[in-house]
């Protein structure tokens, strides 16, 4: 098995550039297959998640060409089948926007249930609803979602908590229903503004995307078009902690810094020197941490998926920090193993009391999820000595050449397989 060694204590310094947002990326993949026309989507994330939606898509008939590693051609007129079933695909969270794309241009969707990481319960009752309310009718057997329609015909759709995944996959299912609909207390992260504008440049007519009213006016068919994803905002985040966490100074390049506020300020909040440009940012990390009190919120607030990268700076910071997960109730698995590199952490439900310590030492870690994966590959570049994360496959869904991105600012980071090719690392680094 694949895994990380870090030798850590080396402050990260230098420019690093950040790829297309996945979360946004594996919608606009799935809103590919809705027109017969050819579809070009750039700046696509080169990680395991979206080959393995490609792969999908390829499964039912769609024709891939892969122009570039972050760019890819999709075909959709010869797609023969609705039914997702491909072994793969039940590992990612976003295969379920393959049913409202399919859905949406077919009235006709079977999906495999959606897998994921394991953060805690991310039901689809908002995805049904919003189904249901544009007159399909839903089951679930087997481990399939199944959804078809006569027609599809637009409605006025009310969602009962925040859902960017809901969102989504209702406005891939309206923007070709008969009729208006109109989603709201829709979500407002930039991925969700992303799609609705790929969708609007294939022809659907979308308004209010960004806000929590979303207005869809269904157009009888959409086109072929050229897109470019979104910077992902989530990475743009893991690299400025880097920064903050191991004393560096990163010029986060190809981000657009409104995307980032809520992490700029929390950075700004514990003592880091944050240059803001046109489309890069730059960190430079103090030589001591404050702490801060942080809660995650739907987006404009403290995204959830940043939460165990600021958990670790913090856990590194003096004073004592309060960290309440309002997303997901099982976000803080992580706290185990970075207690066990010396962090002292109290969770008490979806609260984290951290008090900070003045160093972490290096051990042997496993990373349980996708971002607590990156945050403790964090706390392994800030440690004293070596530490060896096991379970990267996590890392790898989300991030693009992360080890590759990390040593060109400096760190001391290895991929290996083998208890030889690590100890050789051991001895090459010293």
């Amino acid at each position: 098995m694949e895994r990380y060694i870090i030798k850590g204590g080396t402050p990260l310094v230098g420019e690093v550039g950040i790829s297309g947002a996945k979360n946004a990326a594996l919608a606009i993949v799935a809103a590919a297959i809705m027109t017969d026309d050819k579809v070009v989507i750039d700046n696509l994330p080169d990680v395991r998640d979206i080959k393995v939606l490609l792969e999908s898509i390829e499964e039912i008939g769609a024709k891939i060409n892969r122009i570039s590693e972050n760019c890819v051609e999709i075909y959709g007129g010869t797609i023969n089948s609705v039914r997702v079933d491909y072994e793969y695909i039940k590992k990612i969270r976003a295969s379920y926007y393959l049913l409202g794309a399919l859905l949406g241009r077919f009235h006709n969707a079977e999906v495999a249930l959606p897998g994921g990481c394991n953060i805690g319960s991310r039901p689809i009752d908002q995805h049904i609803k919003g189904f249901k309310a544009l007159g399909a009718e839903v089951e679930i057997e087997h481990g399939m979602i199944m959804t078809s329609a006569e027609k599809l015909v637009g409605n006025h759709i009310y969602m009962d908590v925040v859902s960017v995944g809901a969102s989504i996959n209702v406005m891939l299912a309206a923007a070709m229903a008969e009729g208006n609909t109109i989603i709201e207390n829709a979500a407002k992260e930039p991925h969700v503004v992303d799609v609705a504008n790929m969708l609007n440049s294939m022809g659907a007519n979308i308004k209010g995307a960004g806000t929590d009213v979303i207005r869809i006016k269904g157009v009888p068919k959409l086109h072929g078009t050229e897109y470019s994803v979104i910077p992902d905002q989530i990475e743009a985040g893991t690299f400025m902690f880097a920064a903050a966490a191991t004393k560096g100074d990163i010029f986060v390049k190809n981000v657009i810094p409104k995307h980032l506020e809520a992490t700029t300020a929390k950075l700004l909040e514990i003592g880091c020197t944050i240059e803001e440009y046109d489309d890069a940012v730059r960190v430079i990390g103090p030589e001591v941490l404050k702490c801060t009190h942080v809660k995650t919120l739907p987006y404009p607030g403290f995204p959830t998926d940043m939460q165990p990268q600021i958990a670790v700076t913090l856990a590194l910071s003096q004073g004592i920090s309060i960290v309440t997960e309002s997303i997901f109730e099982n976000r803080f698995k992580y706290v185990d193993e970075l207690s066990r590199m010396g962090a002292n952490i109290k969770v008490e439900g979806n609260t984290a009391i951290i008090t900070g310590v003045d160093k972490f030492t290096g051990t042997q870690i496993s990373a349980p999820d996708l971002r607590a994966g990156a945050a403790l590959v964090i706390a392994g570049l800030a440690a004293d000595g070596f530490t060896t994360i096991d379970d990267i496959v996590y890392i790898q869904r989300g991030y693009e050449k992360f080890e590759e991105k990390l040593r060109s600012v400096g760190a001391k980071i290895e991929k290996v397989s083998t208890d030889h090719d690590e100890q050789k690392f051991k001895l090459k680094i010293g």
